[in-house]
């Protein structure tokens, strides 16, 4: 082609609703966990419905900014906002990558940093009482009754994840070196790991499987009215349910199936267990994310300013 007919590309700067939609579906197709697509899209939609919302702006790092100053006004966490940001960045990568941001714009929005997250959420654990209360509250002799005990005890002795816990099937629980475990479960970003399985978790799964007649497949399914197995597995969904309302029962509120993993290694910490060891339970990448499982760093249940005593024990002058 002549030099003088060649077309010259111009990379907007403003990008419609189209054009976004379609930089959506690239960042989507490239994500692999199905979690990453819920959450990503989720975040991308919310900052598309504020962007359209506003009158011929261009994507640049300053409305990205502007867009980062109304999830703060909103009111949500540090956590939460950087995820949003991140999937902004991602969107516009895919645009750039596609020809519709000029690769100026989409390097500028990269340089956006997040929100400082100032100190570490404690997170919610049961102690060793309680969680031995939320077993006896779960137990009971339907066949819903023994589902709940048989998936709780899997959540508090192994540690596991409700995807995890939703995805175990019945091959997977084997032995190893002359003890049960759950062999080569696949994680959290595809890790796998094995996971050993107390006696006592053993016993109760056991008692599911011989009551359900569940003999290969996923290891838990659904129940119905009538108290009869169905299906082929359960939902994550049905694992949340399963906790609150046993927790309901204990009166405790908020309590995740996350909390009940979290209680998993604060019971392993406190009654010994190595910390390297405890990471290879929870299949954690960082050991630092095992240590902010633990609060290693901060000890709730005997804090430093209780050792001086009372400060009232003398009585005190009210006057």
């Amino acid at each position: 082609m002549p030099k003088g007919t060649r077309k010259h590309v111009v990379r907007r700067i403003v990008l419609r609703l189209p054009d976004l939609d379609h930089a959506k579906t690239s960042v989507l197709n490239s994500l692999s966990s199905p979690r990453s697509r819920r959450n990503y899209k989720f975040a991308m939609e919310q900052f598309i419905e504020w962007y359209c919302s506003e009158p011929r702006l261009a994507l640049n790092r300053t409305v990205v900014l502007r867009f980062r100053l109304h999830l703060e006004s909103v009111g949500l966490a540090s956590g939460t906002i950087n995820q949003r940001l991140a999937a902004v960045r991602r969107l516009a990568y895919e645009a750039a990558d596609s020809g519709l941001l000029s690769p100026e714009l989409a390097a500028g929005i990269r340089r956006v940093k997040g929100v400082k997250q100032l100190g570490c959420r404690a997170g919610n654990w049961l102690n060793q009482d309680q969680a031995r209360l939320l077993l006896a509250k779960a137990n009971g002799q339907s066949l819903r009754h023994i589902r709940d005990v048989a998936m709780i005890s899997i959540l508090l002795g192994c540690g596991l994840r409700r995807a995890e816990l939703s995805a175990l099937r019945r091959e997977d629980i084997q032995i190893r070196q002359g003890h049960w475990a759950i062999v080569d479960l696949v994680g959290k970003g595809n890790h796998v790991r094995t996971v050993p399985m107390p006696i006592w978790v053993k016993e109760a799964v056991d008692r599911w499987l011989t009551a359900a007649s569940v003999a290969t497949g996923c290891v838990f399914r659904a129940v119905s009215r009538h108290g009869t197995a169905w299906g082929t597995g359960i939902s994550e969904n049905v694992v949340w349910y399963v906790v609150r309302n046993c927790a309901q029962r204990l009166e405790l509120d908020h309590l995740a199936p996350h909390d009940l993993r979290r209680t998993c290694a604060k019971l392993c910490h406190v009654n010994g267990g190595e910390l390297e060891q405890i990471q290879f339970l929870l299949g954690h990448a960082s050991v630092l994310t095992t240590e902010r499982y633990l609060g290693c760093k901060q000890n709730l249940e005997e804090p430093v300013n209780d050792r001086f005593g009372s400060l009232f024990s003398g009585g005190v002058d009210s006057r």
